[in-house]
């Protein structure tokens, strides 16, 4: 047993493609449409014109995640001059450099040497998880997952069920423990694996070390890019328990450039604490 986690790991490194190729700039102030340009989700200012990270690093301090690592770009001086300007009180940061943007599992491993051998959450720098969901994985004791129901992220959340329904299901043994991982499933399996019933993955993860060795040995996936989840199905393949903590609550993704008005909205009057 590894005891309650106190690490956390944000790869904040992607390219934002969505935010970059989404042209409707009518709802972005300038420092949001500059943001959007360069694809600095992370950074993107919303409702008082605290960035979204902010909020995530706030949450994760409510959750008593206080050591966090930052898997950024090269050129990451923004973030930088950000919390120079901000200096955190609640959580310390430290940053890990993945040099190109190869993938989730790739961006996992560039945090390796930091976490030393530790265990840790793993979570998107898009996406604003609910404080239960980030404290439930700290206090799990082994490699585990947050299952979102699918009607609670919709109705709670701000993301469509068109586009929920393109997220990866989980097939869910009766122990509790994962059993697969199905990405972008067809008619078929969504069915199969009941319409979402069982969980959504939200790409929220708690990790121990053996979680590096998938990472390195998982293939390409068909957009070039080696991905966590796969990383994931390979180590629960090879044995790896995963526990799966299924879980009724929104999550605030800041994918696009739509989504920034709506999530700006849910955050007004929201003073984070970083």
């Amino acid at each position: 047993m590894s005891g309650r986690a106190h690490l956390a790991v944000i790869l904040a490194r992607g390219l934002g493609t969505r935010m970059r190729r989404d042209h409707d700039e009518t709802e972005l102030d300038a420092a949001q449409q500059a943001a959007a340009k360069h694809g600095r989700k992370a950074m993107m200012p919303v409702a008082g014109g605290r960035p979204f990270l902010d909020y995530i690093l706030s949450s994760l301090a409510d959750a008593g995640l206080t050591q966090v690592c930052l898997v950024v770009a090269p050129d990451h001086e923004a973030m930088r001059d950000h919390f120079a300007r901000h200096p955190t009180h609640r959580v310390t940061l430290d940053y890990a450099v993945q040099p190109e943007p190869t993938g989730t599992a790739d961006a996992v491993l560039a945090a390796e040497a930091w976490t030393a051998g530790r265990d840790f959450i793993v979570l998107n720098g898009d996406n604003l998880y609910p404080v239960d969901a980030l404290r439930a994985l700290a206090d799990l004791d082994e490699p585990g997952l947050v299952a979102f129901d699918r009607d609670t992220l919709i109705r709670d959340g701000n993301i469509a069920p068109e586009r929920i329904q393109t997220f990866a299901l989980l097939d869910v043994g009766p122990d509790g423990l994962l059993r697969q991982l199905v990405e972008k499933p067809d008619e078929a399996e969504f069915a199969r694996l009941g319409g979402g019933s069982r969980g959504v993955s939200m790409n929220v993860w708690r990790f121990d070390r053996a979680i590096f060795q998938a990472c390195r040995d998982v293939g390409v996936s068909s957009r070039g890019e080696r991905e966590l989840p796969q990383a994931v199905a390979l180590a629960v393949s090879r044995g790896m328990r995963c526990r799966v903590l299924p879980i009724a609550a929104g999550v605030l993704d800041l994918s696009g450039r739509g989504d920034v008005g709506e999530v700006s909205h849910r955050l007004a009057g929201v003073e984070p604490s970083t």
